[in-house]
Formats: C-alpha cells, structure tokens, sequence
C-alpha cells in the first residue's frame, strides 16, 4: 500500500552538498521546490532510476552548522564495484569509518551525516 519515497537531510550550504553527492555517490538533481526566501528542497536520484530520493532540505537564512547528536542514524549505499568505490572515498578523503571485517566502510559528508557504503 505504501512506497518509500524519500530521506530528507538538512544542509547548511546546498551547492557544496550538491557537488559531494554527485562526485561521491553519483546522485544528481531529479526535481526540487523553491520557496522564494525561506528554504529550497532539492530531490537526488541514482542512475538507476530507483523511486527512493534524497531530499536535501537549504534553510536560507540558517548560518549555523546543525547539530547532529550521537549521528547514530544512517543512510546506506550499495555498489557493484566496491574497491573502485574505495578508492574513490579515500583519494577525496571522506572515509571516517571503515570495519574490513564486516566488509563497510562509512563516508562523513558535508555536515557530518554518516552513510555507508557495503558491496551490493
């Protein structure tokens, strides 16, 4: 009856969050809502065309960074070539956690959101 639409993630500057997502997860703008002067939403889709977006959400008059808590809460990303994707987080220098045991590895972005990256 239902059908996961979308995460939402607050961010402080919308472009350089933008330009992270696109060079680290290859999500790229699929649709938006602009509301003049309070805040713009964009939607990031995968090539895939999966219906589950990211949605970021740009407060335009918000200057502090959001407070992010234990950042227990995640979102995860699968890839069918996970050393390439590695070598992709290490050489832009957002890897902030990784259990090689487990096979995971999590990248920090822009405002310190945790996601993780595992192999498909």
């Amino acid at each position: 009856m239902f059908r996961f639409a979308h995460n939402n993630l607050n961010v402080l500057d919308l472009e350089r969050s933008k330009k992270f997502y696109a060079e680290a997860l290859d999500l790229h703008e699929v649709g938006g809502i602009d509301s003049g002067d309070d805040f713009k939403i964009i939607y990031l889709g995968d090539s895939f065309g999966s219906h589950h977006k990211l949605e970021l959400t740009w407060l335009k008059k918000r200057t502090t960074p959001y407070e992010l808590g234990d950042n227990e809460i995640h979102l995860a990303f699968t890839t069918k070539n996970f050393d390439a994707a590695h070598a992709r987080h290490e050489k832009m220098g957002c890897i902030c956690y990784e259990n090689k045991e487990m096979g995971i590895y999590f990248i920090e972005d822009p405002d310190g959101y945790w996601l993780e990256v595992l192999p498909e």
